[in-house]
């Protein structure tokens, strides 16, 4: 009986398992199968149900299906797959170092295409590059191609859309699939989803792209540049807005926005909900609605109060006066307002996720930057309220360093971009993060001449380590007979008997060959002559015989005694970075001609020490024939003392400070008109004016004051 009752509950078991199995569409329809109601559909999980946890977003915004626009990680990634084969690409595998090796670091230009108009931005990056010292006019030299066709804007609704791109890049015979080749961009995609689609195939060519997203950016392969405006200048560009009198840090308000606010589509979701942080006070979130062509068919019932309270405020004055700028995403990742923020030394508070932010590879954000999230919006004034003011003080500081030596031009935009990609080339000579996050910045710390920190002059203190106590003289001589002089043999001496002197090197610049050794006169130093190219410029090349950190630059014809050497090169240990000499000239705006002069007169102003007597660091050679492009170096070769003008420009670009002028020098004579078209015209190189003017000269202690001459060090200084 058992054993019937058992076989008859393995058959129903069995009977109700196939049914489940073949039948489970039609159990569904039973009672205790109830069909899932349309109102149980959520778009929210289950742990934001009421019951479970308390909702502070509104009922409307879960429902939602959120913002429609923004493209799904599937989608995102076909767009990339589809503009790029070579995914995957890195230096190793998708670029051809070989290129790099007999010429260096040269970059070609495509020539323009016969009837293509490039834009005024793309005009400005190839010009950037070919007045550099990359640039190379033959192809079979070059390690790096950047090509003619204007790719910077890839938005098919753009005026600037160039079509048929890949067709006419595949007919070059430079192009080998985009292998060694740099494509820039600043917009992709379209409306809707705005992608990051460029509409042709770039193969393995890297991209200098902005408003990368992270998950499409190859990580040491491309590099996130700045999305720069259209009115951003060539070279030189405007200071930063910190001054030496703007602290405490503390500004009329904490964090500001102003800016447009988008109804529908990407982008719309973040700046929809900056309303939530204003408070009227210190924190300012201003929107408006109108712009575009259809605004008044999608506004919302916020429009016209916003539009309203956008009016009020100016938006020069909210930077000027704001301590933090929020940089939110636009419709793409990058906007204006992130250049506009680090020129103001207002501090981006930067709310757009996935952003790969400009050279980053190089750049330390983490010290300029407050990066939030977009979904953590509503934590972000409280976030910067705890931020410390010397804190504060510090991000500011940084903002305007990197501004200055990163953003501030096209040209800084362009040669960082290519010394990013000039150190991947080199790893074991490349620049370290803190070279490029520090003063003077990555551009002018030249890799070539060194990576170590204590080998610059401007990185001593924070080494902890000093100079050599030892200079050598380098003395150009190009005397028209070929015979030294007297005056310059007594220069020599002199110079020879400074209990600092390491050696003396001459120059000879002239066509004649120098006089026989037993025709210098004797010193206790090694004496090496150098045959010159008898170009002005060689004076600063950075001859391998230069041993020491010191430098004495000298002409034949200047006149210098013993302790005049000694006492300028115990000042120069203390202003390792700076010129430090004993003529010097003071420049000046002419409002009348509009260009600049300057004058040899004694005043009480000073912003320029020639370098025919003067001390400096070895370095700058280095940075004079490498960093200046060849142009400039011919310039000063045309025109008698512009060689001196040009150091001291370049000097004062470094390291924002004027030279030194020691002891109570001679008269020197009045500039000549000729030498004022030279500082025009390096000035209109630099962008700007570079030189920065001081009312300081260092003397000795009890210099002219009217005790015995025995207490005094330098006594022979006074001498008439």
């Amino acid at each position: 009986m058992q054993t019937r009752k058992k076989y008859i509950f393995l058959t129903f078991l069995a009977s109700w398992l196939l049914l489940f199995f073949f039948g489970g569409d039609q159990l569904r329809r039973f009672a205790f199968f109830p069909r899932r109601s349309a109102a149980a559909r959520r778009s929210w999980p289950r742990w934001a149900d009421r019951t479970l946890l308390h909702s502070f977003a509104e009922p409307q915004e879960l429902q939602g299906d959120g913002d429609t626009a923004q493209p799904s990680p599937r989608a995102r990634r076909a767009a990339q797959l589809r503009a790029s084969q070579g995914s995957l690409c890195r230096m190793e595998s998708c670029f051809d170092a070989s290129r790099c090796q007999k010429h260096g670091f040269k970059v070609f230009t495509y020539p323009r295409e016969r009837g293509e108009p490039v834009s005024e931005s793309y005009g400005k990056i190839l010009a950037s590059i070919e007045r550099s010292r990359y640039y190379t006019p033959r192809p079979e030299d070059a390690c790096l191609f950047v090509l003619g066709i204007d790719t910077l804007d890839r938005d098919p609704l753009s005026a600037h859309y160039v079509r048929s791109v890949e067709q006419k890049i595949r007919a070059s015979p430079l192009w080998n699939s985009g292998r060694n080749h740099l494509i820039f961009n600043l917009y992709a995609g379209t409306w809707p989803n705005y992608t990051e689609e460029l509409g042709f195939d770039i193969g393995h060519a890297m991209l200098a792209k902005a408003s990368f997203y992270s998950e499409n950016f190859r990580p040491g392969f491309d590099v996130s540049i700045p999305l720069f405006p259209r009115e951003h200048p060539q070279r030189g560009g405007q200071r930063g807005w910190l001054r030496r009198d703007s602290v405490p840090p503390q500004k009329k308000y904490l964090l500001v926005f102003k800016g447009k606010r988008y109804l529908t589509g990407i982008g719309s979701g973040t700046r929809n909900a900056l309303h939530h942080i204003h408070n009227g006070r210190d924190i300012v979130s201003l929107t408006t609605c109108r712009h575009g062509k259809d605004w008044e068919r999608h506004k919302d019932t916020r429009c016209d109060q916003d539009n309203a309270d956008y009016e009020k405020f100016d938006y020069q004055e909210l930077l000027h006066n704001s301590t933090f700028c929020i940089v939110p995403r636009g419709r793409r990742l990058g906007s204006f307002r992130f250049l506009e923020a680090l020129q103001a030394a207002c501090i981006p508070v930067l709310l757009s996720d996935g952003w790969e932010l400009p050279f980053s590879e190089a750049i330390d954000w983490g010290k300029a930057a407050v990066v939030g999230s977009e979904r953590l919006l509503l934590q972000i004034p409280s976030t910067v309220r705890c931020i410390r003011p010397e804190r504060v003080l510090a991000f500011q500081q940084q903002t305007q360093f990197l501004w200055d030596a990163y953003f501030s031009s096209v040209d800084k935009i362009v040669h960082t971009t290519l010394e990013i990609i000039r150190d991947r080339l080199i790893p074991h000579r490349s620049r370290s993060r803190f070279l490029w996050n520090t003063m003077p910045g990555g551009l002018l710390a030249l890799p070539d001449f060194s990576t170590h920190l204590g080998d610059f002059p401007f990185y001593y203190l924070q080494h902890g380590s000093g100079p050599s106590d030892k200079f050598t003289a380098l003395l150009r001589a190009a005397p028209p007979q070929g015979s030294l002089s007297q005056h310059t043999l007594r220069l020599i001496q002199a110079v020879s008997r400074s209990q600092y002197c390491a050696q003396i090197l001459v120059l000879w610049s002239c066509e004649k060959p120098p006089p026989p050794s037993g025709t210098w006169p004797q010193t206790t130093v090694p004496l090496t002559i150098i045959q010159g190219r008898m170009k002005l410029s060689d004076r600063f090349f950075p001859y391998s015989a230069i041993g020491t950190d010191a430098v004495l630059s000298l002409d034949e014809h200047t006149s210098l005694s013993t302790t005049e050497v000694d006492f300028a090169f115990v000042v120069w240990r203390s202003f390792p970075e700076r010129i430090v000499g004993f003529s010097a000239w003071s420049h000046f705006w002419d409002p009348e001609q509009k260009r600049w002069g300057y004058t040899s007169r004694w005043t009480n102003k000073l912003s320029i020490v020639l370098t025919t007597a003067a001390f400096y660091h070895r370095y700058y050679h280095s940075l004079f024939t490498e960093y200046l492009p060849a142009g400039l170096r011919e310039l000063v070769d045309s025109l008698a003392a512009c060689e001196d003008i040009l150091m001291n420009l370049l000097v004062a670009a470094v390291t924002k400070l004027p030279p030194i002028k020691v002891t109570q020098w001679k008269q020197h004579t009045e500039a000549v008109s000729q030498l004022q078209d030279c500082l025009n015209q390096l000035v209109d190189w630099f962008g700007s004016m570079p030189l920065v003017s001081s009312q300081l000269r260092l003397d000795p202690v009890l210099f002219k004051d009217q005790v015995s001459v025995l207490r005094k060090k330098y006594r022979h200084l006074e001498k008439p």
